[in-house]
């Protein structure tokens, strides 16, 4: 009778580390799969996207037309950073007020790809974007090329749109 009780709790302790085993190795093969969907999405560079992205615009001088007009693209003047800087202080985003996802890709004139986003839904953007380079002193021509995309699981294309402006490199 003793080695069956023997036998019974040796198997259940097996069997529960093997449980546990699994479980971990469950955990971390999902976590691996998450981290590369998400470097592949944004080809290795992530930014911390908000869900309450701060366009920079005085909400209350809106019209009322602005919401009719169609789809609504951030503009951008000149930005500025130093040589060797990994981030870039620029709003790169979707405005809330939009009825489309945007793909954003910070971009060089040249064609020189400094950063492409995630999937932007409306009212989600960042305000610190990683680029995959760092820049020497100059002045570039640059832009922010948007692809606009449905909101649903096809996101079939729809327009784009350029935001050119100058990067300042110090």
């Amino acid at each position: 009778m003793k080695k069956t009780k023997k036998k019974t709790v040796i198997i259940a302790i097996i069997s529960v580390v093997i449980i546990l085993a699994l479980g971990v190795s469950a955990f971390f093969i999902i976590k691996s799969i998450n981290n590369k969907e998400e470097q592949a999405d944004s080809n290795g560079v992530v930014g911390k996207i908000s869900a309450d992205w701060d366009t920079g615009l005085d909400e209350s001088k809106k019209s009322t037309e602005s919401s009719s007009s169609g789809t609504q693209i951030p503009g951008y003047g000149t930005a500025e950073m130093k040589a060797g800087d990994t981030q870039l202080h620029l709003s790169i985003g979707n405005p809330k007020e939009n009825n489309c996802g945007f793909y954003a890709t910070l971009q060089l004139e040249d064609g020189t790809v400094l950063y492409k986003s995630e999937l932007l839904k409306p009212g989600y953007g960042l305000t610190e974007i990683p680029l995959q380079q760092t820049l020497k002193k100059g002045t570039y021509d640059a832009e922010v090329f948007y692809e606009c995309v449905t909101l649903d699981e096809e996101q079939s294309p729809l327009n784009s749109a350029k935001s050119k402006f100058k990067l300042v490199v110090n």
